[in-house]
């Protein structure tokens, strides 16, 4: 864990760069290189060795960062260090945050389920009041994390709307939401289709923060809280991590946060539509019709692209007050996770200098994206000869950009971003523990703040 004070007696954390590492043993004792050469510390990102001090006793820990500072460099000290204090040495202030963000996210565990004393023995990272700021950003992710992690059974879409409740009130504002029968009253009849065999009420939640003069950014979220795939039943391999199919409504909410917390000069406005695409006696069919609310009528070609779905109409909204920006964060895709992997967010947009613009937020933050056509060539596979279109594509292959064309449809040519994420870490990696992960949240923030930030 991070804390924002100064503790003299904390151990210190000398790190090393990898192309410094000559310099360093240079300047040092015959013991301390020594010991480096015993460890054979080369500058890597998180290989470290204690050092003594005249007493025997451990005095400092050495500790490679790698090429340069990076979130990675020191993101698995926190779960490889003992349970002690420690304080970094010798760190420039502008490399400060981007080391204190790497130790917080990597510090981050999920423990709500378990009877556990460890984190009060974690290592504690003593970084001064001068970079509090950054626990901004640590928090983001850890509610989107939380909320990806958190069973399906304690997050169904009436929890959702008690998480978008909880940071509604953190930051003095109240959501709307519309639930129920009130969905078909208001014309979004495809969120309620889609959520009407949960004995959760499906909702629209949503929320605005800011000076209405400001610039309009419209951020979306997928909230299926479980997918069982529907009528089109998944397999039980396919059911195992449906818990995540919400992820894309945390990011959405941890971003939101951010911007909020940082007071970025933007009228915010969030939709999550939140929905358990459950099967009963009332789900919906494959071949049945919805009329949304844009009016657009949909084949339902699978229940089980029941994302696109529910979005469409939460985007038809957004679009009604002409925002300059509009972003959605979802898991809608396996085919996206086929073409880019679990590692990188798969990003369509219909605006060329913001497309560029993010992926290049995403590599100074190593939250990477790649971006992936909107041929519309393929649209024609969206065809229905029995409705306007059809919610899947005649073709087995391009399921992401058959998606993605699908949303484009409902957003009247408005700048748009379209995430289609993996939101879950297979594995641990520095500053990435297994589980959920709030892919392409800081990347965006990145881009935001570069924009709009004043």
């Amino acid at each position: 864990m991070l804390v924002f004070k100064e503790n003299p007696s904390a151990m210190p954390i000398e790190l090393v760069a990898k192309p410094d590492v000559s310099d360093w043993l240079a300047s040092q004792t015959d013991i301390v290189r020594n010991w480096a050469q015993r460890v054979r510390f080369k500058g890597n990102a998180n290989h470290f060795f204690t050092l003594p001090d005249k007493d025997g006793n451990p005095g400092r820990v050495v500790a490679g960062v790698g090429e340069e500072p990076t979130i990675e460099s020191i993101g698995s000290l926190p779960n490889t260090l003992p349970a002690e204090d420690f304080q970094l040495d010798n760190v420039n202030d502008d490399d400060l945050y981007t080391y204190a963000l790497g130790w917080g996210l990597g510090a981050y565990k999920f423990r709500q389920y378990k009877k556990s004393d460890e984190d009060s023995k974690a290592a504690r990272l003593f970084v001064g009041s001068e970079v509090q700021s950054v626990d901004d950003e640590i928090q983001a992710m850890a509610l989107a994390r939380d909320l990806i992690n958190t069973p399906a059974g304690d997050l169904l879409p009436h929890d959702m709307e008690e998480a978008v409740r909880k940071l509604c009130e953190q930051h003095a504002i109240t959501p709307t939401v519309t639930t129920g029968e009130e969905l078909l009253e208001s014309g979004f009849r495809t969120i309620h289709t889609v959520g009407r065999a949960s004995s959760s009420s499906p909702r629209l939640l949503d929320y605005s923060w800011g000076d209405p003069d400001n610039p309009k950014i419209t951020l979306l979220g997928k909230g299926v809280c479980f997918d069982s795939g529907g009528l089109d039943l998944k397999t039980a391999a396919g059911m195992k991590t449906m818990k995540k199919d919400m992820a894309g409504a945390a990011i959405a909410l941890g971003l939101s946060h951010l911007i909020m917390a940082r007071n970025l000069p933007v009228r915010l406005r969030v939709l999550i539509a939140s929905v358990e695409n459950a099967v009963s006696a009332n789900a919906y069919h494959p071949g049945d019709i919805i009329r949304t609310y844009k009016g657009t009528t949909v084949e339902v070609g699978n229940t089980d692209a029941e994302g696109r779905l529910i979005l469409c109409d939460a985007l038809a909204l957004a679009a009604e007050e002409q925002p300059e920006l509009m972003i959605d964060f979802t898991t809608l895709t396996g085919a996206a996770r086929t073409a880019v992997g679990p590692e990188i967010s798969a990003m369509f947009s219909n605006n060329d200098d913001i497309a560029r613009a993010i992926e290049d937020a995403g590599r100074d933050t190593l939250d990477p994206i790649w971006r992936l056509p909107l041929h519309h060539s393929y649209r024609r596979y969206l065809k229905s000869s029995i409705a306007d279109l059809n919610n899947i594509g005649s073709e087995s292959t391009g399921g992401a950009i058959t998606a993605a064309l699908y949303l484009e449809h409902f957003v009247d040519q408005l700048p748009w971003v379209h995430f289609d994420l993996m939101a879950f870490n297979t594995s641990t990696r520095p500053a990435r523990p297994e589980g959920g992960e709030g892919m392409a949240l800081r990347a965006t923030f990145r881009y935001l703040e570069s924009a709009y930030g004043g």
